[in-house]
């Protein structure tokens, strides 16, 4: 059997007093696009940003890609992320300075890609997300669907292991979002990509290979 991309063991996390995660554990194989639910305030941005390496546990280990990150620090685990994991927001985080292009190029600019190898991929990426003729585009003259298409092609522009999504809908209109789901599938067909999904949606929840609920701090 393969090794899973995604290992959580026995994550705890508290905020003061009050603990959200008392003890999760899940895995996620390569190509699966899981859904995690659960009440406001469950935990499930928590244990995303501690699977994202953007927050830390208080006890317990998460393996990416056959890497246990407990290890990692500074540097090294800035360039971890960098490289093994895209993330999908609800509100884009797309730098509104910038051109969709440029956006997009972002991560492969700072994990020291050669460019012209980097900017073939990001406009093949936007073509993908039918996005070309809008690439010189800042983000203010994108709709809130191209603006977060552009931020999943920014997403994936470093072949990541795995993509982390944080209601990543949650500010489309019904339309927009329901092409967003359909896109995180056909991503996982065709580039056979990890996705771990965060939502209030029921309908993405339902479409996942499985949905994981978070209560009272464990799945």
């Amino acid at each position: 059997m393969s090794q899973p991309i995604i290992e959580v063991k026995n994550i705890f996390k508290s905020y003061g007093d009050l603990p959200v995660l008392k003890g999760v554990n899940m895995s996620v194989n390569k190509g699966e696009v899981i859904s995690i639910v659960g009440a406001s305030g469950a935990g499930k941005s928590t244990l995303m940003h501690i699977i994202g390496t953007l927050d830390e546990a208080d006890k317990g280990q998460v393996i990416i890609d056959n890497k246990d990150l407990s290890g990692l620090r500074g540097k090294a685990l800035s360039d971890f992320r960098n490289k093994h994991i895209g993330f999908v927001f609800q509100f884009h985080q797309l730098l509104p300075e910038f051109t969709a292009l440029e956006n997009v190029l972002m991560p492969a600019w700072i994990a020291g890609e050669k460019e012209s190898s980097a900017d073939q991929r990001a406009k093949d990426l936007l073509k993908r997300m039918g996005l070309l003729d809008r690439i010189h585009h800042k983000p203010s003259e994108l709709s809130g669907g191209e603006q977060q298409r552009v931020a999943i092609a920014r997403a994936l522009i470093n072949n990541p292991a795995i993509i982390l999504a944080d209601e990543p809908s949650g500010n489309l209109d019904s339309s927009n979002a329901e092409q967003l789901h359909q896109l995180f599938f056909e991503l996982r067909n065709e580039m056979n990509q990890t996705f771990v999904i965060v939502t209030h949606n029921n309908e993405l929840a339902d479409m996942a290979d499985r949905k994981l609920t978070i209560k009272d701090g464990i799945i």
